[in-house]
């Protein structure tokens, strides 16, 4: 599958946004079909740093491992599926529109591989680009209302 590209403006700081995405424990409060993700690492989060996740997509569970690869406080941070039924490949920067709102763009490469897979991928990526759109725009309302006084 190409890569899917999504850009969402939240008005929060970008710290505070980027702290809460690259949390992957907090994945299963704003990207629906998620259902667990644990740090696998004792380190705190960064370069190295490993996490499982378990989702269900199509009907499907789909449960991967997951790698961090780059790690850019407060900027970027970009995950690789080390092993898992669906490889992916996750690029999320943080870019302040000033001091209370940024922009997460997020780029996911990757998914099923095979034959089928082949023929699936115009189908599968219109699913998987609506899919992410949602996610990110419930990643908005979550933390624009997840404010003191909201």
């Amino acid at each position: 599958m190409r890569t899917v590209e999504v850009h969402v403006d939240i008005a929060r700081p970008a710290e505070e946004v980027f702290a809460f995405v690259a949390d992957h424990e907090n994945n299963p409060r704003w990207q629906r079909g998620m259902r667990t993700c644990r740090w696998t690492s004792d380190d705190p989060p960064g370069v190295g740093s490993t996490y499982e996740q378990e989702a269900r997509f199509l009907g499907r569970p789909v449960r991967s491992t997951f790698r961090v690869s780059e790690y850019e406080p407060p900027r970027r941070i970009r995950i690789e599926t080390v092993s898992g039924t669906f490889p992916i490949d996750v690029t999320r920067t943080i870019s302040p529109l000033g001091p209370d709102e940024c922009r997460v763009s997020a780029e996911i490469g990757g998914g099923p591989t095979g034959r089928l897979a082949r023929f699936a991928e115009p189908v599968l990526r219109t699913i998987v680009r609506r899919s992410v759109e949602r996610d990110y725009r419930r990643l908005e309302v979550l933390l624009e209302a997840d404010q003191p006084g909201a």
